[in-house]
């Protein structure tokens, strides 16, 4: 399995190290907290609703590789000061089950992003800002779980941080139907932040490739 790249906070990366280029169309993808051993709590409430949303992420997630949108993975680190996401995946893998099925199915690849966080939002702590700035990202779309806590924390930070953001309604999840449609109304009512499916999101055209 690949190894998705680490942005360091702590000191200036050696050349290579980020992006190459800026995000096509200002576009970048996050998706928040799938990649997990699901060790919390009421974590086999909310695992289920991950299991159902991840094909739907999967399938967004090759459309944006497709179109050089660039994908980070934001994962809270529960803890494990002395992990990194690498070290998360495979903890993942080794313990079987649904949740290995979904990693397995977003699986990183060598080329994606990606940051630990010790709290709700994957700003909070994190060089998330710091990357979308080096790839001159203004438009975030925010994926994962769960949708009324951590993806919506993320989401509302960023709107403060003057992102456009979409939170596709069928590539996030909670622990219930019920709490998740009030999240969706919240978001077109009260926050403004568009809910559109992961399929009818417009994606930037493809650059041309160099022969």
């Amino acid at each position: 399995m690949a190894t998705a790249r680490r942005l360091s906070a702590s000191s200036s990366p050696p050349r290579g190290a980020l992006a190459v280029e800026a995000a096509n169309g200002g576009t970048a993808l996050l998706i928040v907290d799938m990649i997990s051993c699901w060790d919390f709590p009421d974590a086999d409430r909310l695992l289920p609703a991950a299991v159902a949303v991840a094909p739907a992420i999967a399938a967004l997630k090759r459309r944006c590789k497709a179109r050089d949108v660039p994908v980070i993975y934001a994962n809270d680190n529960r803890g494990r000061w002395r992990s990194d996401f690498s070290a998360l995946v495979d903890l993942s893998m080794a313990g079987g089950g649904p949740g290995a099925t979904v990693t397995a199915g977003l699986a990183p690849d060598h080329d994606d992003y990606f940051v630990l966080k010790p709290q709700q939002s994957a700003f909070v702590a994190t060089p998330l800002e710091q990357l979308l700035g080096v790839l001159k990202a203004r438009r975030l779309v925010v994926t994962g779980v769960a949708s009324d806590q951590c993806v919506l924390s993320t989401a509302s930070d960023a709107r403060m941080r003057g992102f456009e953001v979409v939170l596709p309604k069928d590539c996030t999840a909670t622990q219930t139907a019920r709490h998740h449609a009030m999240l969706l109304e919240q978001c077109d009512t009260v926050f403004g932040i568009a809910t559109t499916s992961g399929s009818r999101i417009r994606l930037p055209a493809g650059r041309a490739r160099k022969r």
